[in-house]
């Protein structure tokens, strides 16, 4: 069976600069990943873009992506470094002449290394650095762009750097978390305001990750109620002046109090009889019931920011996208206005904390020569992009 999207439906790919670049200044340079490789050397993107630029022509009509800061502005205030910003416009113009917007991203897990030493997202006072940047982006980038996200993700960044302890500064302080949550919502509300200053016709909104939380016995009922709570009902609400909702899911988290996912307890879910890929559960019916929460209290349009499984396996990612595209094509049949379906990623990233093993890629990198090759997946995918259709 056939299920056809409205016409004006986008279809896109996503990837995060630190992820792809060679790690150059910034606070993830270094760092060792649970796989045992190590933060600097990640798929050669800077080095290869007019190969990847024909990947990402195949998988769509946008690129969701962002820029490295770190590269582009060496200390506080300072002017952006002109050969970045030229080569980064050159990648652009690139896209743009094949027929592929930009969807861009200002901030995507990844500081440089001086706004770490200055206090990070813990200071006030450093919003009015991160503004001072996003201002100077604008015009560089603002004729390539048909869409702005100012924050991807802030609740699983705040989260894990300041609660969890999984991402760098690794602190684990609940008070600390809020804080930086509660300083990006600010520099969100001055950057949402500058860019519908300029740009009024063109749409802002933030990609918010979401997840389904579960007990799984009467010990996980109330863990998985507080972490629904904070993950998304909480943590969202820094972020409400959007034009639109970008939301992102891959997980579904059980908790017998602690959350069971493949990451820390590798093969319980299965000794559960439990669906999963290489990080989390797998339950697409929950991103149904997200996206229905979402637009049942903000009445605002919804694209899907990111959207993948981590898997080696091309057919298991296929399945992966028929499940998913199943509950959003149902979702726009109700009324719900989805916008746009961005797949995570384009090509194997380093998958920040866990590394480079942990792959998304639509299309395969190979970790010693960094060579590309477009999977089954990557070419089903195509499909989809061409047809404006899945068969399922």
């Amino acid at each position: 069976m056939k299920l056809n999207f409205p016409k004006g439906f986008r279809w896109g790919t996503s990837t995060a600069a630190a992820q792809v670049e060679t790690a150059f200044e910034h606070q993830w340079k270094g760092v060792k990943a649970k796989d045992g490789y190590v933060f600097d050397k990640t798929t050669d993107h800077e080095k290869r873009r007019d190969e990847d630029v024909k990947y990402i022509k195949r998988l769509g009509s946008f690129y969701r992506c962002g820029v490295d800061w770190s590269r582009l502005q060496r200390g506080p205030f300072q002017e952006l470094v002109p050969e970045v910003v030229e080569e980064y416009q050159q990648f652009f113009q690139n896209l743009n002449d094949q027929g592929v917007d930009i969807m861009f991203v200002f901030h995507h897990f990844s500081n440089p290394l001086w706004f770490e030493k200055n206090g990070s997202w813990l200071k006030e006072e450093n919003i009015e650095a991160f503004i001072d940047f996003a201002k100077k982006c604008i015009p560089v980038f603002k004729s390539y762009v048909f869409n702005w996200n100012t924050f991807n993700e802030p609740n699983v960044y705040c989260i894990c750097s300041f609660l969890t302890g999984d991402f760098p500064p690794f602190k684990k302080n609940i008070f600390k978390c809020r804080r930086a949550l509660k300083n990006m919502g600010r520099a969100h509300d001055i950057l949402y305001d500058e860019l519908k200053n300029q740009m009024p016709d063109i749409p802002v909104g933030i990609s918010q990750n979401t997840a389904n939380f579960k007990a799984h016995n009467f010990l996980g009922i109330l863990p998985a109620f507080i972490s629904k709570m904070w993950f998304i009902n909480y943590t969202h609400s820094f972020f409400k002046k959007v034009d639109y909702w970008g939301l992102s899911y891959y997980a579904n988290v059980l908790f017998d109090p602690f959350p069971i996912t493949e990451i820390d307890r590798p093969g319980k879910l299965a000794s559960l009889g439990l669906p999963h890929d290489k990080m989390w559960g797998y339950y697409p019916e929950g991103f149904g019931k997200v996206i229905k929460w979402f637009y049942k209290k903000y009445k605002k349009p919804i694209w899907i920011t990111e959207n993948g499984i981590c898997s080696d396996d091309s057919d298991v990612r296929i399945n992966c996208i028929k499940d998913y595209l199943k509950i959003i094509h149902g979702l726009i049949k109700e009324g719900v206005p989805v916008h746009g379906y961005t797949h995570w990623s384009t090509w194997d990233n380093f998958e920040w904390q866990l590394g480079p093993t942990y792959r998304f890629g639509l299309v395969r990198v190979d970790l010693e020569t960094m060579d590309r090759t477009m999977t089954a997946a990557g070419e089903f995918y195509e499909k989809i992009t061409v047809e404006n259709a899945v068969e399922i």
